[in-house]
This record gives C-alpha cells, structure tokens and sequence, in this order.
C-alpha cells in the first residue's frame, strides 16, 4: 500500500511538472540591432523582461540580435512565415510593401523620434494604416530621428556638394531625394556599412545620430551636415498563429505591452541616443554643419520639397488614392503630438 500511494505521489509531481513546463511559452525575437546596441538593451530587452515578469513567467522571450535569426531584409517576412514569432525591422527594408506607413519617412513630417514614434503609432491606430499590416499582428511602432548626411571626408554645405558621391540610403524615399541632388545612393542593411566604408564602398550615409554610436559609424567619417531627409520607421510585430497559440491570460500581458505606451518608451530611447551620438561626433571634433528650416532653405527647400511631391504622387500613381490624406493626417497628427510632449 505504502509502494503504491508512493507511485501515486511520484506520477502527480511528474504530472505537475509537465503541466507547469507545457504553461510556459518562449516566443523567439527576431531583429537587426547588435546585441550591445542601446536599442537593445534599453528598448527590446526591457520590453522582453517586462512580458516575462507579468505574464509569472509563463511567457519566455528568446532574443536573437545582429540578423541571427533572420536577415535585417528578411525579418518581416520570417514574422509572416513564423520562423520568428516577434519581429523587430524597418519597414523600408521590405521595398514598396508599407508605402503608406513610409509617408512618415517623409522630411518635415517629425522633428525628433519621440514626435515620429507618437505620429506614426497614431496613424495604426486611427486605421489609416491596417491593410499594409494584415498578415502579422503589430505590436508598437517608433521611428528614428531625422536622418542626416554624415561623409568621410567631404564637406557637404549644399545639395551641389553631394554630386557623386556614393550615399548609403536607408529606403527609397531618401534614396530619390538624394539621387536628385546628384547623389549615387546605394542600398544595404544597417549592419554593413560599417565594413563598406572601412572598404571604399561607400562616401558616406543618411543616418540619424544614433545609428552612428550604435553602428560606430562615428569612428568613420569626419563631416555631418545636419539636414533631414527622412526618419526610418519600424514595427515590432508578431506572428498571428504565434498570438493565437497563446492563453487569453498570456494573449492579455501581450496587449499590455502593445500600442502607444512601447511606442513612446521606444521613442525616449532613440531621442536620448540621438544625442549621444551627436555628443559623441561634438567629442570627436567633427565639423557639423546645420541648416536651420530646411523646408524654408534657399539651397535645400527644392529638393527636399520635390522628393515629398514625388512620393505622393508616385503613391498615387499606384492607385492610393488616400495618400494625401494620409500625408495631411501625419501633420496632424504631428502637431498633436509635439503639444503631447510639453
């Protein structure tokens, strides 16, 4: 008797512990980021921890940093396929798929990321944006601040001054705008440029601040010229299926951590960051030009004018007959959001 109920003790605590290791879940993290990054550990991190500590550790999030999971260009599509249950990427990097979303891109539209990440999360959640979403779950969305041009060793004080000159450009929004300007702009993942400028490959970048101390871009060049051409857009995302698999109670600590909330967290980070990697450009000695309004600018309002009509335009060429809207509801939503900030 005393061997059986013995029997019946173990079984219940083998059961017990299979129950209790089958109630935890790891969704695995897909992004592009080095693990080192501020982005990282101030935002995806964080944002990782928090989900396990509400959820009493039934959620498990599994980080995969620097393209380890899914190449930069590939991240959205692993998302969609479920190859990585949460995302992390730029929407520009899937080329033409979020031509809506890109309208934030545009210069002028947000002065600093903790304005672009309010704007953009704002335009999700007023719907302007739900079709080009369909096949994942978004989760927040945020944004650089503005990107600039930073080279190795040229001076750029005017549009003319970039003639030639191999540009990395981070989508194809900054890409027109400079090509225009008589730039040669090429294309490639945050995470090469680095060895494509140590190489030759490349002059120089558009780039906001904080990607030149995450990327160490600032031990490269020597000149920036402080004129927006665009802020690069994001979207942490998830699977659906990954979603649906879920508990409603893990599904609730999800939604928690959803939405404006992670949008403006994200959006803190990159703003303090663009100002360590300007601080970090100041320590360095680096020659920094900046144009005050450059929408208002006799050298740069042209061009930088024409690239926000081109897209608009191009958009509605495509038949996105609401892309003025969209455009118009951005600067609303812009001047919203700068009173939001005080």
């Amino acid at each position: 008797m005393q061997r059986t109920l013995s029997h019946c003790l173990v079984a219940l605590s083998i059961a017990g512990l299979s129950a209790t290791a089958h109630s935890a879940t790891t969704l695995r993290m897909a992004h592009f980021w080095p693990g080192a990054s501020g982005i990282n550990q101030d935002i995806f991190e964080v944002w990782a921890k928090t989900v396990e500590e509400e959820s009493g550790g039934d959620l498990r999030v599994q980080n995969f940093p620097s393209g380890t999971l899914a190449k930069a260009d590939d991240i959205y599509e692993a998302v969609v396929n479920g190859i990585a249950d949460i995302g992390l990427t730029a929407q520009g990097y899937t080329a033409g798929r979020f031509p809506l979303s890109q309208i934030v891109e545009l210069p002028g539209v947000s002065d600093n990321a903790l304005q672009g990440a309010c704007i953009l999360q704002t335009l999700y959640d007023d719907g302007h944006l739900d079709e080009e979403y369909a096949d994942t779950r978004p989760l927040f969305m945020f944004t650089t601040g503005p990107g600039y041009i930073h080279t190795i060793d040229t001076d750029v004080q005017t549009p003319a001054d970039l003639e030639g000159l191999r540009i990395r450009r981070p989508t194809a929004v900054a890409g027109d705008i400079l090509e225009n300007m008589g730039a040669n702009p090429v294309g490639m993942p945050a995470p090469d440029i680095y060895t494509s400028m140590q190489r030759g490959v490349i002059d120089g970048l558009s780039f906001p601040w904080e990607g030149l101390k995450g990327f160490r871009i600032n031990e490269l060049v020597e000149y920036h010229t402080q004129v927006p051409f665009y802020s690069l857009i994001f979207v942490a995302t998830m699977s659906q299926r990954s979603y649906d698999r879920l508990s409603p109670e893990q599904q609730a600590v999800i939604d928690a951590n959803s939405g404006m909330k992670w949008a403006e967290k994200a959006g803190e980070v990159f703003h303090r960051l663009d100002r360590e990697g300007k601080q970090e450009a100041e320590d360095a000695e680096h020659t920094i030009r900046v144009v005050d309004a450059p929408l208002e600018h006799p050298d740069w309002q042209k061009p930088l004018q024409d690239g926000i009509d081109n897209y608009l335009a191009g958009l509605e060429e495509r038949g996105l007959d609401q892309a003025r809207e969209v455009y118009e509801a951005a600067l609303e939503a812009r001047e919203s959001c700068a009173a939001n900030q005080g």
